[in-house]
């Protein structure tokens, strides 16, 4: 008999039919005449109930049965009698594939903590918690490629090895195939990356984006989607060392193009989720956020506030807030300041443009007051900055002349300012962060618990 999914089985037209379903025991519990087993399969969060009567089943039959054991059952659907469950299958035939010691498999059935549970990586995706938030995931990694495609984009794949100069790059992970006990050395002392596989030192990337831009100047409009690795010490609930980011980036499109695209994608990713991954939302909203579907409602119903740097930072600094981080015009806007702005003053998402050049990177174009540049980050409800982005400077003298005064090592750039040198267009691109918008959809609060198996400062197991 051909196995039926758990997701589909609650089909009302299957009632009365003989079905096969096959997953992992969720808990036994019953009495000498009737044993309940809950089963799932990683196909929706909810169980199908299984009855046993023991007038077919032996007690040693059905004693492997255990939480976390795998079994395969065949048997008829029927209308459920009890309470919780549209449907429930009586046992005809069993087959027990694994069993799980209850001695010794450590999800048994009781709450356990997110901590504890990060520790058991490798089985957590069997918990409700974490099977719902990995297809909550999925379902927000095919409503991106979904929209993209249907704009018209082009999935460009940049590299994650990169051999962009990484001096004074200490936010990269170096790869390399030399001998770190016995480093080949030149003259003066240093290490002789002519040696090394690909004869000069390389990193993983930090991001697809000046990829991307070639991408964008050749094909007009293209999307990264892919992990991106930062070496940062950064011990947080929002910041992993390998996450997946999302980066577009459109030829012939100004910044308010490029909010306008940013806006509407993070609404019809959303969208997507609510309708596509509805079971699972309400269960994390039911445990963990109860005000989690009126937040994605709200973010999807409202248009997003559009304010200049400038006057976020007036805001701030009249609000009498008390920030642990002191605010001024020139200042890079911490998280509380963000939120402040979303979640106290405004209510609703804001678009934060116009910052001083100061605060970031050497690529963003610069406006005619000489002191900010076209940069755009959308803050969220609980999140603070979601999407990253900017008009990208076009002119091939100002961007060579910005490179300069930052002291960029550009010597093995060339091939990026050459999209300056040979017809050049004005150009704009933005990058989200994968595992902030599973944060923001899914209502966790730690980042490493929207991800199968995290990355952070000393943690590089399963």
């Amino acid at each position: 008999m051909k196995r039926t999914k758990i997701v589909d089985i609650f089909n009302p037209e299957l009632i009365g039919s003989d079905v096969c379903v096959k997953g992992w025991v969720r808990t036994r519990r019953g009495n000498k005449n009737v044993q309940f087993v809950a089963l799932n399969d990683g196909s929706t969060i909810k169980n199908i109930q299984i009855v046993f009567d023991l007038t077919k089943f032996s007690e040693e039959e059905l004693k492997p049965i255990t939480t976390g054991a795998s079994i395969h059952v065949d048997g008829k659907l029927v209308e459920s009698q009890g309470k919780g469950q549209t449907a429930e299958i009586q046992a005809e035939k069993l087959e027990i594939y694994g069993t799980a010691d209850p001695n010794e498999y450590p999800l048994q059935k009781k709450g356990h903590t997110l901590e504890f549970l990060r520790e058991k990586a490798h089985l957590r995706p069997r918990t409700n918690t974490f099977s719902a938030v990995l297809r909550v995931r999925n379902a927000l990694a095919f409503a991106i490629h979904k929209f993209f495609n249907e704009k018209g984009f082009v999935y460009l794949n940049t590299p994650l090895i990169t051999s962009s100069d990484c001096e004074g790059a200490g936010a990269m992970f170096q790869v390399t195939t030399l001998n770190l006990n016995d480093l080949p050395k030149t003259e003066d002392g240093k290490v002789d990356y002519s040696k090394d596989f690909f004869g000069k030192p390389a990193s993983l990337t930090v991001s697809g984006q000046l990829e991307g831009e070639l991408g964008a100047t050749a094909l007009g409009a293209i999307y990264t989607f892919g992990p991106t690795f930062r070496a940062e010490n950064s011990n947080t609930p929002r910041h992993l060392s390998e996450f997946w980011m999302i980066e577009p980036e459109m030829a012939f499109y100004d910044i308010t193009d490029n909010m306008e695209l940013a806006e509407e994608f993070i609404k019809y990713c959303i969208s997507y989720a609510l309708e596509h991954a509805k079971d699972d939302i309400e269960f994390l909203s039911n445990m963990y956020d109860k005000e989690l579907i009126d937040r994605l409602k709200s973010v999807i119903n409202t248009e997003f506030v559009r304010l200049t740097y400038t006057e976020g930072v007036k805001i701030l600094e009249e609000s009498g807030h008390k920030f642990e981080f002191p605010v001024f015009w020139g200042a890079d806007l911490q998280s509380e300041h963000e939120r402040f702005l979303v979640e106290e003053h405004f209510k609703k998402p804001v678009i934060l443009t116009d910052y001083p050049k100061e605060i970031k990177a050497f690529y963003m174009k610069q406006n005619t007051d000489g002191k900010t540049v076209r940069a755009m980050d959308v803050l969220f409800p609980k999140i603070g900055e979601i999407i990253g982005g900017s008009e990208r400077e076009e002119s091939y003298e100002k961007l060579s002349k910005r490179i300069e005064e930052l002291n960029i090592p550009m010597k093995d750039m060339w091939w990026y300012l050459d999209t300056r040198r040979f017809g050049t267009v004005p150009h704009s691109g933005f990058g989200l962060g994968f595992e902030r918008l599973v944060l923001f959809v899914t209502g966790m609060t730690n980042i490493r618990d929207v991800i199968p198996f995290p990355r952070t400062p000393n943690n590089c197991e399963f």
